[in-house]
């Protein structure tokens, strides 16, 4: 069978293996499952990929619109446990963050004519030749420029900081997007790779050879190794716990998995019939 990984499976495994352990290993879930910034990420890219679907459907939706559908989604996917460590801060003044996201946006790309292809489109990509490792994904939207006859993989991001030149250039999730499109149109097309920061209406652009992209596949595949072949999974205490949904289980802060369920009250629970692969980004 095929090991189908994702950037985020591999992102978790960087940041704190104890906490893949706890999410791909033990696959427990959490009491607290989202943050108010992963609800607001969601919720804005939910609308993003709404307007883009009507945009290719040839009918361009009023900004109040979008509005409407931002506002719907966020009620409709909100919950009261959702967790906000900045305490300075409440879930209206997200709500409010994402209002802003989306008027700017929607000031600077209307009337969206730039080729939209898909939105949300699944790629599932071979790392090696034989098919035994695989990364999916899902790409935010997908274009194609026929002024420079590239195509675009676009990428929405709701943090509230920039990254460092270093950080785009080696960044990977968007290089394996740029796998899967020459995969689907042909090795020899041209992918730019564009984020937008919707917290400073700024747009980064990069893209990659092919001598990158493969050294991609053959690192990716001696993490893939690696993960598979650890078995000390230690945590990593570091400033991301405040955001972390395991941390009340996690014996770095002095807790475990085993008191919080003989409490009785917390809810963690084990999730059956896992599917190989199933977090996306």
């Amino acid at each position: 069978m095929a090991k189908i990984f994702s950037h985020s499976r591999l992102s978790t495994f960087e940041q704190c293996k104890l906490k893949y352990k706890f999410r791909y290993l033990d696959k427990i879930i959490p009491e607290v499952e989202e943050t108010i910034e992963s609800h607001l990420g969601k919720t804005v890219h939910k609308t993003l990929e709404w307007l883009y679907s009507n945009v290719k459907e040839k009918n361009i939706p009023t900004i109040d619109e979008v509005i409407t559908n931002y506002s719907e989604n966020w009620k409709n996917d909100y919950s009261p446990d959702i967790l906000i460590v900045r305490k300075d801060r409440g879930a209206g003044d997200y709500f409010n963050k994402g209002i802003a996201f989306l008027l700017n946006y929607y000031t600077e790309h209307h009337p969206f004519d730039d080729n939209t292809l898909d939105v949300e489109k699944e790629i599932l990509i071979d790392l090696d030749e034989n098919g035994e490792y695989k990364i999916r994904g899902f790409i935010d939207r997908l274009a194609y420029n026929i002024g420079t006859q590239e195509y675009e993989v676009h990428d929405y991001k709701t943090s509230n900081s920039l990254p460092t030149d270093e950080q785009i250039e080696s960044d990977r999730q968007l290089a394996f997007y740029s796998i899967g499109v020459r995969e689907i149109y042909g090795k020899d097309k041209r992918v730019k790779l564009i984020w937008h920061y919707l917290s400073f209406n700024k747009k980064i652009y990069s893209n990659r050879t092919d001598e990158q992209l493969e050294n991609l596949k053959k690192e990716t595949i001696e993490q893939i190794k690696e993960i598979e072949s650890t078995y000390n999974f230690s945590p990593n205490k570091s400033s991301l716990c405040n955001w972390c949904e395991y941390k009340s289980i996690c014996p770095a802060w002095g807790n475990s998995f085993e008191k919080q369920t003989k409490l009785g009250e917390f809810g963690f629970k084990i999730k059956e019939n896992d599917v190989n692969g199933e977090e996306y980004n």
